[in-house]
């Protein structure tokens, strides 16, 4: 998927362009533009300049840019008319206003417009360039996600899977391959890599797009309810079914089914599933008259199946029979590449669906997330953006939009940053504390479950737990 992985985020009509991006200042007074390239320019920018407004749409019709610092005052017409005409030809491109009439008023226009910022003349230069870096960073971020998902849709029709990091690349590679096959397929995964969204990447890219997709959590059900859900039963099969009803696999007869957590499947269900991968048929519940079916088969867990059967929880023969075409789905902290994309990507989703403008992260917000380890992976971030579009009042989204967990990590490593007189044992100890308690506070308390995730044994992690005096705070969930 070579095509994919160079794809540019930032397309231009005449050269390449260089990592740092290209910036445009559209402002009347020459010491000001200069001043600016100068500065721009020494950081690595390619910088173009303009004394007019209209010069300066010339200039965009020509070129592609990641930025636009624009003087709110120009001889032949205002800057805030000149930003409504930038934001409709490019509703992305990133702007920001620079004036020696500095007001609230005109700020608020300003962002009411489209301006990513409004800075003041005469401006810090340390707070200007990181302004121009924030901007440019996620015109590069938003332009990047946009490509990408045209090339993956173009070529898989991935509707909502965001990822440039390697592992995923050859996710959908993988894909691509398996999907035109009526191979069983086994996605394996913790909880939230996005297990689901790529079993319908496959069935949408398979001969059976137009036929049904059917989920099933298999591990949400009870064995009697989730065997009367998958195969149906007759009118009498038990107390409470006063007439027949159709099961999922008939409903998905030649179409695919998702059975997501198929590792807590009872060992009876496990069987019935078994004969519906060798024969396609199989009985209502109650009935005698076998059903045959045609349907693939997409399982899914966030358990080791191999394991499973060594600890007889789990059939060997029915293993083997998911076990066609595995795909590894990697957690969100071995691809943290794509967390710029994919915090885009669900900016943009809750800005639409709560009716409110798209934030912008701010350059704290993205480091925290970035220096986060995402126990709960895609889903989690995808909920912590999904909070912060419904809790902010602002245009950005800043660090104080981020859950206690992000952020308390980071001012806990800050802490032991300033502790100049701490040993490094002591050091060492305190960090310890505090990520052991962190993963607590996570498993609400349950050393079993934070165990399992520390991937120690249960008495290890209690020993830790006495000698660093960690309380627990909170009974823990049953």
């Amino acid at each position: 998927m070579s095509e994919v992985a160079v794809i540019s985020s930032h397309p231009v009509k005449a050269t390449s362009i260089p990592s740092t991006g290209w910036v445009l200042i559209i402002d009347d007074e020459a010491e000001i533009r200069e001043s600016l390239e100068t500065l721009l320019s020494l950081e690595g920018y390619n910088v173009d300049s303009a004394a007019t407004g209209e010069e300066g749409l010339a200039r965009l019709g020509e070129q592609s840019y990641d930025l636009v610092l624009l003087d709110l005052a120009l001889p032949d017409r205002s800057g805030m008319e000149l930003l409504s005409d930038i934001r409709s030809q490019d509703a992305q491109l990133a702007v920001i206003m620079i004036t020696a009439y500095g007001t609230v008023e005109n700020a608020v226009r300003a962002m009411q417009v489209g301006a990513a910022n409004f800075i003041q003349k005469p401006w810090d230069n340390e707070k200007l360039l990181a302004d121009v870096r924030a901007a440019v960073a996620r015109r590069r971020a938003e332009e990047e996600n946009i490509q990408l998902k045209r090339a993956l849709k173009q070529r898989y029709n991935f509707e909502n899977i965001v990822g440039k990091a390697e592992p995923m690349l050859k996710i959908f590679d993988l894909v691509g391959q398996v999907a035109a096959s009526r191979s069983t397929v086994l996605l394996q995964g913790e909880s939230g890599t996005g297990k689901e969204l790529i079993a319908k990447a496959i069935h949408l890219n398979s001969p059976r797009r137009d036929q049904a997709f059917v989920p099933v959590n298999t591990g949400s059900m009870p064995p009697d309810l989730l065997e009367s859900t998958l195969f149906g039963h007759v009118k009498g099969a038990f107390t409470s079914a006063i007439a027949s009803k159709k099961g999922l696999f008939e409903i998905a007869d030649r179409g695919t089914i998702f059975l997501d957590e198929i590792g807590n499947m009872s060992m009876d269900t496990q069987s019935k599933i078994l004969r519906v991968l060798q024969d396609r048929k199989f009985m209502h519940l109650g009935g005698v008259h076998e059903i045959q079916v045609d349907v693939r088969i997409i399982a899914a867990t966030n358990a080791d199946l191999k394991q499973l059967v060594q600890e007889g929880h789990f059939r060997e023969d029915l293993f083997y029979r998911l076990n066609v075409i595995t795909l590894d789905l990697p957690p969100l902290r071995q691809r943290k590449e794509d967390i710029p994309l994919l915090a885009a990507h669900f900016l943009e989703k809750y800005a639409k669906e709560n009716n409110r403008p798209i934030l912008q992260l701010t350059p704290d917000t993205l480091r925290l997330l970035m220096a986060y380890s995402w126990p709960g992976n895609v889903r989690e971030l995808e909920n912590v953006i999904e909070r912060a579009v419904v809790l902010s009042t602002e245009t950005d989204m800043g660090p104080d939009l981020l859950p206690d967990p992000i952020v308390g990590r980071s001012a806990a490593v800050s802490a032991l940053e300033h502790r100049a007189d701490a040993s490094l044992f002591d050091m060492m100890e305190d960090y310890q504390r505090h990520i052991i308690v962190d993963m607590l506070e996570k498993c609400g308390w349950n050393q079993t479950d934070a165990a399992e995730r520390f991937q120690v044994p249960l008495s290890t992690l209690n020993q830790k737990i006495k000698r660093l005096g960690i309380e627990i705070k909170r009974k823990a969930k049953e």
